[in-house]
């Protein structure tokens, strides 16, 4: 066998010289034969210099000389030097290297088993699914191309997820594969606030997004639609759990054009690496280029505060429910409970069909249901609505997960939430009394019904017990209700200027901010509903020299996540972040602050526990203060005994004032336009606690005392000798009457 070898002429300046150098050799030579000398000198080597020394390098070897013969060799002679150059492993040519030796070789396939992304044997390795135990027969007889393989979250996130977290992740995870209902692909993440939802749905994504059993990706692009007010705060979680790994795309502003152009180029997105496989958008946007998001398929959806889609009659929900997705998540803190028909909106969107169509559910479970529970029902249909229930409870709690804050008591600092009960100011009594006696609301109730102008005077009573400005106008303008009141203002009164003492309630309020900026580095945040009272925070903060951060609906998504993310600095100088509950109440962390004023009570118990739960969050350092302040004897005292009652607080959620008539009745109603002046705390009275003797609760309470009264989730009521917080006892004397007090950490501690 034959084998012709070419040389390979280098092309380096060294060995152009060095080729140059022989070929004049060359010529001299061949002169020389043509022309034979009668004595040669000797030809001194290359590199010998005249003294006879080599300038040659000792780690250079010489080149060995080629021949343009070919070369043959017998085919045993073949084999051999094939072997011996195929018996030498590759060897990367970098010194030291430590790396792969290029095993994953483009266009070459693997061999042998599958393997999982993640070593599922790892210590602390969250495994979402394990392959089924073979024995050695089926091993041999299983296509090792099809075999399942683990599916492992990944240490990065799976290190930092709290036990509760863990198992939420494997809930999610069941659910959306259709492992828990077969053929059902979405939940429900209903988790108190502050337990860690969106690190949870975040876990979700990227483990959908990189591995399934198969060995591939389970799905290409996932979409989180949100509230506006948390675009921005999605995209920072994004970032900050996965440090860079994907890079999200985040719609909060643009033009049409240019949001529908970024729309279309992430439907467009194909294939097992796409550049942005998530999307994070607003209901809002959502709702207006619902048509460009629905031209393809997205492989999960996830719904923050999705109670927004309990009515399956708007726009919002219609839209979503059109989108071509099977895995649905919806997250809410608060999950509707009373209202049956809102709860099969909800249950319907993500698995649609598992409670049959809203006829069915209607005929099935909420006539019987709702016959059940009423007053005149007989033991059957009682017996009934029971079995209805549960049978109704079993079917929603496999697609349906809910965990307590209480779990928060392990890794949070304590939280202490009071509700203070606030004297009105000899002014604000009046001006009640005077609308009591004028507007009349009372005779406006004789049907029952609840009229536009009772709902006026429900919210002219409520800012009036925020602070007399925020009616100066209508007493100037002699509405019905504050005519002839003028007078009853001091002399020379102007909305200018705000004045503390004209208001119990801001006058706790400034002794609160006063002894919090004199006695500790501590940072406040402010709610309110009404941007009204939100000005008169701004003329009060203008006055003691307080510097502060507001934000309300007027203020852009981009600017809200930059305020809250420069008042949550430690270095920040802010003292006061103020919050309006309706524009930004649901999903803010503002772990930059410790302490939260609720200044006015909201009809839904979810706005003002949405709210309250700003500051006790992970990253959390400090112990909290919340602050409910109240109108003693006033209309705000009933709301929140609304709030309070069990029944309202475990199985209905008040949306809208509108809505006050379906759970008052007209006693009731009537009841919300009077004014107990006598009392430290309507509330207290009314519930007729027996933890107490003379207005100040023993501990332990008296032999025989029922403590599950309503008010039983308040670990202590206290007057002046029972209040030990130090920045209300600077304000007792001023306008405090009484508090209740809940303390985190005292049921794990044994302090009755």
């Amino acid at each position: 066998m034959c084998v012709l070898l070419f040389q390979r002429r280098s092309l380096a300046p060294s060995q152009l010289a060095k080729r140059k150098a022989g070929d004049e050799e060359e010529e001299e030579e061949e002169e020389a034969d043509r022309h034979p000398p009668t004595t040669r000198k000797r030809q001194k080597p290359v590199g010998e210099t005249e003294s006879g020394e080599c300038y040659r390098s000792p780690f250079r070897k010489p080149l060995a000389q080629l021949t343009n013969r070919p070369h043959c060799l017998d085919s045993s002679q073949h084999e051999a030097f094939i072997r011996s150059i195929l018996s030498k492993p590759f060897k990367v040519p970098i010194p030291n290297y430590k790396g792969p030796l290029g095993l994953r070789a483009l266009g070459i396939k693997r061999a042998g088993l599958r393997s999982p992304l993640h070593d599922p044997f790892e210590e602390g390795a969250l495994v979402l699914y394990e392959p089924p135990l073979l024995s050695a027969h089926d091993q041999l007889k299983i296509d090792k191309d099809k075999a399942p393989v683990h599916v492992v979250v990944d240490p990065v996130l799976s290190r930092v997820l709290r036990p509760h977290q863990r198992e939420g992740v494997k809930f999610l995870w069941d659910c959306v594969t259709s492992r828990r209902i077969p053929g059902s692909h979405g939940c429900i993440m209903a988790d108190e606030m502050g337990l860690g939802k969106t690190l949870q749905c975040i876990t979700l994504m990227w483990t959908l997004l990189r591995q399934s059993p198969d060995c591939k990706p389970e799905i290409e692009k996932a979409m989180v639609v949100s509230p506006s007010s948390l675009v921005r705060n999605w995209y920072n979680e994004v970032e900050k759990w996965l440090g860079g790994r994907i890079q999200p795309l985040a719609i909060d502003g643009g033009s049409k054009e240019e949001i529908d152009r970024k729309l279309v180029g992430f439907m467009n997105q194909r294939g097992l690496r796409v550049p942005s496989p998530i999307l994070i958008i607003s209901y809002e946007t959502f709702r207006l280029h619902a048509e460009a998001l629905q031209k393809g398929s997205v492989g999960l959806v996830i719904c923050d505060e999705g109670h927004r889609l309990k009515n399956s009659e708007n726009q919002t929900y219609q839209a979503l429910n059109s989108l071509n997705t099977p895995r649905r998540v919806l997250i809410s803190g608060t999950p509707i409970q009373n209202d049956l028909l809102e709860y099969f909106s909800l249950v319907h969107f993500v698995n649609s069909g598992i409670l049959g169509t809203a006829q069915e559910f209607k005929r099935h479970f909420e006539i019987p249901i709702l016959k059940g529970r009423d007053a005149d029902a007989s033991e059957a249909e009682r017996h009934k609505g029971e079995e209805r229930l549960k049978e109704l409870i079993s079917i929603v709690n496999r697609c349906l997960i809910r965990r307590t804050s209480d779990i928060l008591s392990k890794y949070l600092p304590v939280k202490i939430e009071q509700v203070v009960c606030c004297r009105l100011t000899p002014l604000q009594a009046e001006l009640y009394k005077n609308f009591l006696k004028q507007a009349k609301p009372v005779e406006e109730l004789k049907e029952g019904k609840i009229s536009v102008s009772s709902l006026s005077s429900i919210t002219s009573l409520k800012k009036l017990c925020n602070h007399p400005a925020l009616i100066h106008d209508k007493c100037v303008e002699e509405e019905e209700g504050f005519m002839g009141v003028l007078d009853l203002f001091p002399a020379g009164y102007s909305t200018k200027s705000v004045e503390p003492q004209l208001s119990g309630k801001m006058l706790v309020l400034d002794y609160i901010l006063a002894v919090t900026k004199s006695t500790s580095n501590d940072k406040v945040v402010l709610v309110s509903n009404y941007t009204q009272t939100l000005d008169l925070f701004e003329k009060l903060c203008r006055n003691r020299r307080y510097l502060y951060v507001r934000l309300d609906g007027t203020m852009s998504i981009k600017k809200r996540a930059k305020i809250v993310e420069r008042f949550n600095s430690p270095s920040s100088p802010e003292f006061i972040f103020m919050l309006s509950s309706k524009a930004g109440g649901c999903g803010l962390n503002l772990i930059g602050a410790n302490r939260l004023v609720m200044f006015d009570p909201d009809w839904n118990p979810a706005n003002d526990e949405q709210a309250m739960a700003r500051v006790w969050r992970d990253g959390q350092k400090k112990t909290c203060y919340i602050y409910r302040l109240l109108s003693t004897g006033t209309i705000e005292e009933k709301i929140f005994q609304r709030q309070t009652h069990k029944k309202a607080l475990s199985s209905c959620v008040v949306d809208e004032e509108q809505d006050v008539e379906r759970h008052f009745s007209l006693g009731e109603l009537k009841e919300l336009f009077t004014l107990n002046e006598t009392t430290t705390s309507d509330t207290h009275d009314k519930i007729k606690c027996r933890r107490c003797v003379n207005g100040h609760q023993v501990r332990p309470p008296p032999e025989g005392s029922d403590c599950t009264s309503d008010l039983s989730q308040w670990n202590h009521c206290a007057d002046k000798r029972g209040l030990q917080d130090s920045v209300l006892k600077a304000a007792w004397d001023a306008a405090v009457t009484f508090t209740f007090h809940h303390h985190s950490h005292e049921e794990q501690r044994g302090i009755p």
